[in-house]
């Protein structure tokens, strides 16, 4: 029997015919999302109205060096190379797995020598020569492969949300700890401004103790205080220096001096931005979209599982040409060709395929209850950014009047000092609550900054860089 190619084109579009046939079946479940239940609003949320969320957040510190070093990080940090490759792995694997569905053609081919041809001796010797194509299609009449290309499809995009995670991740603990190496460098300043004005005081006491106008516990006292002050000063220096290499390190960058232009003073505080209605959080984390496109895929694995357990329907087959005499006269031999199918099914593996696609299931099951706490997270977070930012301010204010109470209270128990008012102890009891005064409040600003930091990462929002920000804008729907 002859195959002309007109024959082989049928063939090859009946399979194609056979595939759509089939397409229709697949066993396990379909996925169905399910929002959890959400409150109208967050409990903390003052404004109680909706938020924009399409924006760089961070730029809404008005520091561009902060945005130098964001913009840093994305571009090298390892984390986020290591997730981006990850999403060109998971692009991958869906193409791969999708071919699955699809006939595998191969070619194959042998060459003898002999007078004999399928036990039918020959006239002559003469070379045997056998070449062609091969054909083995495992047809998805369960729906194996296409689950399988399913599953997938979703673990490519839990991927990609799984890289934005990485990425938000990123630019909060740069900024958080950007922000903390400007606290130290400012508790730094404090503590040298300290340690001067006590070398001043202990120069003074001294002429006194010497002058015998006050005793030496005096003295003795202002040591001490001058020791402590001096010590804190290498203990920040020590912060800042290992801030400075956490966040080179977060940048992707072997350790390197971080400028020290800005100041924490002098940092701005962003406005407020409503964090808006709790369903929306769902729509925008995208850590919850990963873990709802992870449960996706192994609800699309449990269909594998049941697949497996059924028989399998395979169609293996060959055409090719057979040539005796000479290699070179082997196009004029006459066309071979074979074709067979195999029903392949399980009869008895004592329950292992069952049991199989009951271990699937319970998978699933662990993914749902790993989105539903990512939920849960997401909620907690929010709600714990708006109660810092809310809390953290009115400490603030508190902090600030402490702290200028107790610089006042140090210069006048000072003055009181010289003219011999009181004694000493007041004068240190007033200058250490001025020093722990500003170390608070310095500590306390860098709290309410890096609780703005928190809720910004927590509604999940906002451009990650201008071009994607840039390639949004473009796609959006023309509003004029």
């Amino acid at each position: 029997m002859m195959f002309t190619l007109k024959t082989i084109t049928k063939l090859f579009f009946l399979s194609i015919v056979v595939t759509f046939i089939v397409s229709s079946c697949k066993v396990g479940p379909d996925f169905t999302k399910s929002d959890p239940p959400t409150a109208a609003t967050f409990r903390y949320d003052s404004l109680k109205s909706d938020t924009v969320v399409n924006l760089r957040w961070w730029t809404l510190f008005n520091n561009a060096e902060l945005d130098s070093l964001i913009a840093t990080g994305l571009r090298e940090n390892k984390d986020v190379l290591t997730a981006a490759s990850r999403v060109e792995q998971a692009r991958i694997t869906v193409g791969f797995t999708r071919v699955d569905i699809y006939p595998g053609i191969g070619v194959t081919g042998s060459a003898a020598l002999g007078n004999v041809l399928g036990n039918q001796p020959l006239s002559n010797d003469a070379g045997i020569y056998l070449g062609g194509l091969t054909l083995n299609w495992e047809i998805d009449f369960w729906g194996k492969f296409r689950r399988a290309t399913e599953a997938a499809r979703a673990n490519f995009v839990a991927s990609q949300y799984a890289q934005r995670t990485i990425q938000l991740d990123l630019i909060a603990a740069i900024t958080q700890t950007y922000f903390q190496l400007l606290d130290y460098r400012l508790r730094l300043k404090i503590t040298k401004n300290t340690l001067a004005s006590r070398q001043k005081g202990l120069a003074i006491i001294a002429a006194k103790f010497d002058k015998g106008v006050v005793p030496r516990i005096d003295l003795n006292q202002a040591q001490i205080q001058l020791a402590i002050a001096k010590s804190s000063v290498p203990f920040y220096e020590r912060q800042i220096a290992t801030t400075q290499t956490a966040l080179a390190i977060l940048l992707g960058r072997n350790p390197y001096p971080i400028n020290d232009t800005a100041t924490l003073a002098n940092q701005d505080f962003p406005a407020e931005i409503p964090p808006g209605i709790p369903s929306t959080l769902l729509a925008r984390r995208p850590d919850i979209i990963a873990a709802e496109n992870r449960y996706h895929a192994e609800i699309a694995n449990v269909g594998v599982a049941e697949a497996q357990r059924l028989p399998a329907i395979s169609l293996t087959g060959l055409i090719g040409g057979l040539a005796t005499q000479q290699l070179s006269s082997a196009a004029t031999g006459g066309l071979a060709w074979s074709a067979s199918a195999g029903l392949l099914g399980p009869l008895i593996y004592w329950g292992k395929n069952k049991k199989r696609a009951e271990i699937q299931k319970q998978v699933a099951l662990q993914s749902a209850y790993a989105y539903e706490n990512t939920v849960i997270q997401a909620f907690k977070e929010v709600e714990d950014a708006l109660i810092a930012i809310s809390t953290y301010k009115k400490e603030l204010a508190a902090r600030k009047e402490q702290m200028e109470a107790a610089l006042s209270a140090r210069n006048l128990s000072l003055q009181r000092y010289d003219r011999g008012v009181t004694s000493y102890l007041e004068v240190l009891e007033n200058d250490r609550s001025a020093f722990d005064a500003e170390l608070q409040y310095a500590q306390v600003r860098q709290q309410l900054l890096s609780s703005y930091i928190f809720l910004y990462k927590a509604l999940g929002g906002g451009w990650i860089t201008p071009d994607e920000e840039q390639a949004a804008n473009q796609a959006a729907p023309d509003e004029n």
